[in-house]
């Protein structure tokens, strides 16, 4: 969870909304009375011509209280923040009290440990019918060749049965790797990092920080 997203209160003025939500460059904020998850406020709530001294508490809202508790997996997350198009989610617990609440950069923070990107390593980006995927074949192929699968994820193609598996390994050298791959017949569309320095990465890491912050 972020660590600078401050809930309002329905007492809170617009105008205070809308300073907060520019100050910490984001375009929703959470409402709360005591501990209480109240709602969710938007941006786009508060530029109906509404005066900057009326109460958050009296301005109609557009959104039906997105949340997710303590316990979803991150993936939740993710889901609920692309369908409605949130910059801020808010936590709750069973009681839907308030615990805090996920933005953007926290997520991408997130989602930076799950893919284990400062680890160092080179992307592999394999390409292959569904009815191919082998997931036991494939950690059979990186571990023959003693290395592991540090991260994998799939990437589905709309209009056809073929799909891209993006695999990162904890080799910068990988050339034996795709060699094996090559034996078992596997199409080797791109591979990314064999002389990535993990500085680099971790460069490459601030400046998308930076640009969320935009």
């Amino acid at each position: 969870m972020s660590d600078i997203i401050v809930p309002l209160r329905t007492s809170d003025t617009v105008g205070t909304a809308f300073s907060m939500m520019a100050e910490i460059k984001v375009s929703h904020l959470p409402v709360v009375n005591n501990l209480s998850y109240l709602a969710l406020l938007s941006e786009s709530d508060l530029e109906a011509g509404i005066k900057d001294k009326t109460p958050v508490g009296d301005v109609k809202l557009s959104l039906s209280r997105p949340m997710v508790s303590g316990t979803q997996h991150i993936y939740d997350v993710i889901r609920m923040m692309s369908e409605h198009k949130l910059s801020v989610l808010p936590v709750v617990d069973d009681d839907e009290n308030y615990l805090g609440a996920v933005s953007l950069q926290s997520l991408t923070a997130g989602l930076a440990a799950m893919s284990a990107v400062f680890q160092p390593g080179t992307v592999i980006i394999l390409e292959m019918s569904q009815n191919d995927y082998s997931l036991s074949e494939i950690a059979q192929i990186v571990e023959s060749n003693d290395a592991r699968v540090l991260s994998l994820y799939l990437s589905h193609q709309s209009d056809s049965t073929m799909l891209e598996v993006i695999l990162k390994v904890n080799k910068t050298d990988v050339t034996n790797i795709i060699s094996t791959f090559n034996r078992y017949d596997y199409i080797i569309k791109a591979s990314y990092g064999e002389d990535t320095d993990p500085a680099d990465l971790k460069d490459r890491y601030d400046s998308l920080m930076n640009y969320l912050n935009v």
